[in-house]
């Protein structure tokens, strides 16, 4: 292979577009621009988001601050293989394994996975479990127990004010 062989793959490059050359090329008489308007004249600029007159879509959109973040919620995945260095039949949650160095800081949103073995019997306090974790803890004598968090307390009502189903509803 020679330089003088190499050439671009194709439809990778693009000739200018050339306007006002004359009626054969595509793009003559009014080079593209259409019969005039606002957009025929020189010196044509309309602002970013014009459409023409309809209400733009930044104005259609509601007034709200931050309307695009969507809050989430980050959760913490620990895997099982974590807690071998327990004491056997201890109770684990948030709290002890920042003390034992798992986590930087304690939080409301900790997952269990079910990636390596443990082999010590744990009573492990989380907020979920997959399948698979769930099955090897109870598996080695311990147990998993989730802890049911509200994620928006101000919006939950309190326990005196909620009433369950009853049938004749």
């Amino acid at each position: 292979m020679h330089l003088t062989e190499l050439k671009p793959t194709e439809g990778s490059r693009r000739n200018r577009k050339r306007v006002g050359r004359g009626r054969a090329s595509g793009h003559g008489k009014t080079s593209t621009r259409g019969h005039n308007g606002q957009g025929q004249r020189s010196g044509e600029s309309r602002r970013f988001g014009f459409e023409g007159g309809q209400t733009p879509l930044f104005r259609r959109l509601p007034k709200i601050h931050n309307f695009d973040q969507v809050i989430t919620r980050e959760w913490v995945a620990i895997n099982i293989s974590a807690f071998n260095d327990f004491a056997a039949n201890s109770e684990v949650n948030a709290d002890t394994l920042v003390e034992q160095g798992v986590l930087r800081k304690t939080t409301d949103s900790l997952r269990i996975l079910g990636n390596g073995e443990i082999k010590v019997p744990l009573t492990i306090k989380a907020h979920h479990f997959s399948a698979s974790a769930k099955t090897k803890i109870e598996a080695a004598g311990g147990k998993a127990e989730v802890l049911s968090n509200p994620r928006n307390p101000k919006k939950r009502l309190p326990k005196e004010l909620r009433k369950a189903p009853t049938k004749e509803q």
